[in-house]
């Protein structure tokens, strides 16, 4: 049966690679390792998995810094805290540079809508001259740089103008990159247009190129972004990238609920898929009647549910939901423990935007994903999982649209309740994921791959 091979999986995951044995050889190559600088972009969606990425370099015997500014250090506690024996990995703390529309103190894009991203991409170029002067007198400086693709365009000329290589880190996928850059493909609105120009584009011209997906899933479009965007061969696959798991610290930041507590709660639940997890990532702040009408939705299920709930958001719940629901569910507000969630053996859908962190995470966790996209990504990720490889349901679309409360009641009932096709096919993509980061797997043979080229690489 599908929900027995679901939970066998569940219980069953492995990380990338062998980690104790990886972090053996990587101190062995101690002060000869290859020395690389990576620069994040300052929003939860963007660093964290840039610092699942940094792991992997670590456990391959990379030395690296990590550029960050003084309020975004605590993204970084897993990994420092997993490293600190080791002298490979190293923090650049950089002053936030100020500007006229970000508020004194903020560094980051917690709480703030992704129309502000262009915004922090200004902020962060005033990086550039204390970059340059850091590089000057390094005494060993790195070899090359690995950006977030949100900082490509003055990175591409900083590594110019040092004269080392400079490679981007793609949190998306190829599928949603290439409508990005490929004309007639879709009508972009003015402010994508703007984004692919300013973003995707000096991606795509970064002398190498890595994606947090893997080739059974998008090498079709890599390989066009190859043969029609880029002068090289270049590109990596190195996903689905997995969560560090360090001792102590919470990934991203507290919540209201301790992570202990939800998974007891979980594990109270009993049966196999029975849960909804309903949680719409860091950047997106629910309407009063969105709210209102996922309520409504979940009482008239009667589902099990966890609802994590940000931004905003949080001050919205309807009055008496929680009471009413007591029991039969859970609501997080703040940071949400996402992946442990998802890789519970309860949960059994994920009502999600289908930002492509959260959909990998869904995947990986054996979740049936109900789409919801509201904005960038979110539609070509959902188009891809629902149309084309039929893993997905669609369940709402649209940043603003009110979803009908019974029509998404129904989703949410039938989604914990019955065997759909979709789960099954998601199963089979799971299994693709995690046969592709294991050893010899496509994305771990492209990281060992991209290791060697930057090892290559001497001043």
């Amino acid at each position: 049966m599908v929900t027995n091979a679901i939970m066998e999986a569940k219980t069953h995951m492995k990380p990338q690679g062998d980690i104790g044995n990886m972090q053996a050889a990587a101190g062995d190559l101690g002060n000869g390792a290859v020395h690389i600088l990576t620069i994040p972009f300052p929003a939860a969606g963007h660093i964290l998995p840039h610092i699942d990425f940094i792991h992997q370099l670590l456990l391959r015997g990379l030395k690296v810094t990590i550029l960050v500014t003084p309020k975004n250090l605590h993204f970084l506690n897993p990994i420092l805290s997993l490293y600190s024996s080791s002298n490979n990995v190293e923090t650049l703390v950089l002053p936030f540079p100020s500007h006229p529309l970000i508020p004194p103190g903020v560094e980051n894009m917690v709480g703030f809508p992704i129309s502000f991203g262009p915004i922090f991409m200004e902020a962060m170029a005033e990086l550039y001259n204390p970059l340059f002067q850091w590089f000057q007198t390094h005494p060993s400086p790195p070899v090359a740089i690995i950006s977030d693709m949100l900082l490509s365009s003055w990175v591409n000329t900083l590594s110019s103008n040092l004269n080392i290589h400079h490679l981007t880190f793609m949190v998306t996928n190829a599928n949603s990159t290439l409508p990005l850059v490929r004309k007639g493909m879709k009508k972009l609105s003015p402010s994508m247009e703007q984004f692919a120009k300013n973003a995707v584009v000096p991606s795509l011209k970064s002398w190498g190129i890595i994606f947090n997906t893997f080739l059974e899933l998008d090498g079709d479009k890599m390989e066009i972004i190859k043969e029609e965007f880029t002068e090289h061969d270049r590109l990596w696959a190195i996903g689905p990238l997995l969560p560090i798991k360090a001792t102590n610290n919470e990934r991203g930041g507290p919540s209201s609920i301790p992570r202990d507590e939800v998974i007891a709660w979980l594990d109270s639940c009993n049966r196999v898929n029975s849960v909804v997890f309903i949680g719409f990532g860091s950047q997106i702040s629910l309407t009063k009647l969105q709210m209102e009408a996922i309520a409504s939705a979940l009482e008239e299920s009667r589902v099990r549910f966890i609802w994590g709930i940000k931004g905003d958001s949080q001050n919205m719940v309807p009055l008496g939901f929680e009471d009413r629901l007591a029991g039969k569910g859970v609501v997080i507000k703040g940071w949400v423990p996402q992946q442990a969630i998802l890789d519970h053996q309860a949960v059994g859908s994920y009502l999600t935007h289908c930002g492509w962190n959260s959909a990998l995470e869904g995947l990986l966790g054996g979740a049936l994903l109900l789409a919801w996209p509201m904005q960038v990504d979110h539609f070509d990720n959902t188009n891809l999982l629902v149309d084309e490889l039929g893993v997905a349901i669609r369940a709402c679309e649209g940043l603003t649209t009110v979803p009908d409360p019974n029509k998404l009641a129904r989703v949410l009932s039938k989604s914990v309740s019955a065997d759909q096709p979709e789960r099954a096919r998601a199963m089979k993509l799971r299994q693709a994921a995690l046969d592709a980061i294991q050893m010899h797997g496509s994305s771990y043979t492209a990281l060992n791959s991209l290791v060697e080229t930057l090892s290559c690489i001497r001043k």
